[in-house]
């Protein structure tokens, strides 16, 4: 049969009018796709920093020998971890798989409310928990209400593809790679033991247990130089903490022999340490260059490793960031920017006194939840015992809210503890937009580019809220450190950047998004696409496909199926 078409292939090539195959085309399927995020990431880091980057196959990979992405912008406007994991596994926005941030008030079982995370599950427990942890509550996708990249890989197959997440945090690890998947992996906080979940497996594979064993741990504290202490927060913004993740996704990598399998696996990595660090120290943090450079090097490790155990002319890599970054108080003070920290429990504060006074509450309830930004989460059944309905209660909250911001300057600090002067927030600062989400879920946003990211933000687990943008360079919380949640583009500006024998390499500029991620892996696999899907195929970096496109590139007669 292969001599047959061997035939047929010299003899097309023969004839008259025939097509040769172009060099610039492929004939493969990657036998491995790696999507790599990297947490608090923002777009303009790669090229700012590419004169530091000194490895063959870390950040060069891409920018060298891969696709770079000048231009990548993510289009909603809740830009917080889950969410932008979430996204870019499903290729979709919130208003596709519903995660809204990393935690929402909800109403539990019981009927009372309780703070809950994008990924906790009571039916689950942890597995792989030191002695003495928490076990419970457990974690899954479930919140995840669309398929994954990963999901319609595994659907694809029928279950032989394999599938992973891998990531410091849960939701990472959990949201970009999704339900169907063989795994996820994280860290616990205080040991630093990776852990998973009842929902994959009763308890860690034999290789995990091994590495939790090694002594991967106590070398990484001793390279970070933090002999005790929490291991997530005190050695997780070290670059040997990067390390330590990537040395745990090798292992996994080699002892579930992705890559081998004779169909397609994928591996979701998520660096979450650019963002531990980056909240304490801001994106113009010389620790935060140092980070980066580590990463560079980590990835050196990581792919020269992957080159050695699949090769990596069989791999598939997208990098990507889950958001960006706005720039610390004090460096847009120190460049004239109009830039404020707005003190949360402050406002939040008067906020419940504006509408108490409007509608005193019964049983000495309290109105606002809180919550994370964007959103300031209502009481819906503090409302409804006055007789005040969802669209009355929002209107109020974001009424009482701009008022606040214009009339009270102590909520406001512009650097150095100092207050601003009165009127200083109300012109020109102040909110820069506020919506009810009554009419986010009924469509009644203007028809603008913001009002398409607003849409984009929705998501039913909020129940009653405000979506809150604050204006440009006015952060809520301390005026220390720096943060991310915004629809402004130093929040929405990642990197997009692709390797692979299927892509032509070269730096383009054209406006993409990271949901274009699962739609263009979906297409040179040839799976269905996830099921909410918003991105598009980037066709524009994709060398012309002479090969099947099949995803079981080595199947066995045993595995083959007759057509139906």
């Amino acid at each position: 049969m292969r001599v047959f078409g061997s035939f047929l292939l010299v003899v097309s090539l023969l004839l008259p009018g025939s097509i040769p195959m172009r060099a610039d085309a492929y004939h493969a399927t990657p036998k491995l796709v790696v999507v790599l995020v990297l947490d608090q990431f923002r777009g303009d880091y790669l090229d700012r920093y590419r004169d530091d980057f000194k490895t063959p196959n870390g950040f060069n990979l891409f920018l060298k020998k891969g696709v770079h992405f000048t231009d990548c912008y993510y289009d909603y406007g809740n830009l917080i971890t889950a969410a932008g994991h979430s996204t870019i596994g499903t290729g979709s926005y919130t208003d596709g798989h519903k995660i809204p941030g990393n935690e929402w008030w909800e109403q539990g079982p019981n009927g009372k409310l309780r703070l809950v995370t994008s990924v906790s599950d009571d039916r689950y427990k942890l597995v792989g928990v030191p002695d003495g942890g928490e076990v419970s509550p457990g974690a899954s996708p479930y919140r995840e209400a669309a398929s994954t990249l990963g999901d319609e890989l595994e659907l694809a197959t029928q279950g032989r593809a394999k599938v992973f997440g891998v990531s410091f945090k849960d939701r990472a690890a959990i949201l970009t790679s999704g339900h169907a998947t063989k795994g996820a992996f994280w860290t616990d906080h205080e040991s630093g033991a990776f852990i998973t979940s009842t929902y994959w497996m009763p308890e860690l594979p034999a290789w995990a247990k091994a590495f939790n064993a090694s002594d991967e741990r106590e070398n990484a504290r001793k390279a970070a130089g933090v002999p005790t202490g929490n291991f997530y927060e005190e050695v997780g913004q070290k670059p040997a903490a990067v390390q330590y993740l990537v040395d745990f996704a090798k292992a996994l990598v080699k002892n579930e022999n992705l890559g081998k399998n004779g169909v397609t696996d994928m591996l979701t990595l998520s660096i979450s340490n650019t963002d531990i660090l980056g909240h304490k120290v801001g994106p113009d943090s010389p620790r935060q260059r140092e980070m980066i450079d580590g990463v560079d090097v980590s990835l050196n490790d990581f792919f020269t490793f992957l080159d050695k155990q699949v090769g990596l002319q069989n791999v598939a890599v997208a990098l990507t960031g889950d958001h960006g970054v706005a720039p610390t108080m004090e460096a847009a003070n120190n460049a004239q920017m109009p830039s404020v920290a707005i003190k949360s429990g402050a406002l939040m504060k008067a906020l419940e006194a504006g509408l108490q006074k409007k509608w005193p509450a019964k049983h000495d309830q309290k109105y606002v939840l809180g919550g994370q930004y964007p959103y300031i989460q209502l009481n819906q059944e503090a409302f409804e015992a006055v007789h005040v309905n969802e669209l009355e209660a929002e209107t109020a909250a974001a009424q009482v809210l701009q008022s606040e911001l214009a009339d009270d300057p102590s909520i406001g600090i512009k650097r150095s503890g100092q207050a601003i002067p009165a009127g200083r927030l109300a012109d020109p600062l102040g909110l820069g937009s506020v919506y009810p989400v009554a009419k986010m879920r009924s469509g009644e946003i203007p028809d603008t580019e913001l009002g398409r990211r607003i849409l984009h933000s929705y998501s039913p687990y909020v129940g009653w809220a405000i979506w809150v943008n604050f204006s440009a360079f006015q952060f809520p919380g301390s005026e220390k450190g720096a943060t991310h949640y915004s629809s402004f583009a130093y929040d929405r500006h990642v990197p997009l950047d692709f390797y692979g024998a299927m892509f032509i390499p070269g730096t383009y500029h054209d406006r993409v998004a990271p949901v274009d991620i699962a739609a263009t892996f979906a297409s040179i696999l040839r799976v269905n696409q996830p099921s909410s899907i918003e991105g598009k195929v980037l066709t524009q970096v994709m060398k012309p496909d002479t090969g099947s496109g099949a995803i079981a590139h080595d199947r066995s007669a045993g595995q083959r199926r007759a057509a139906h």
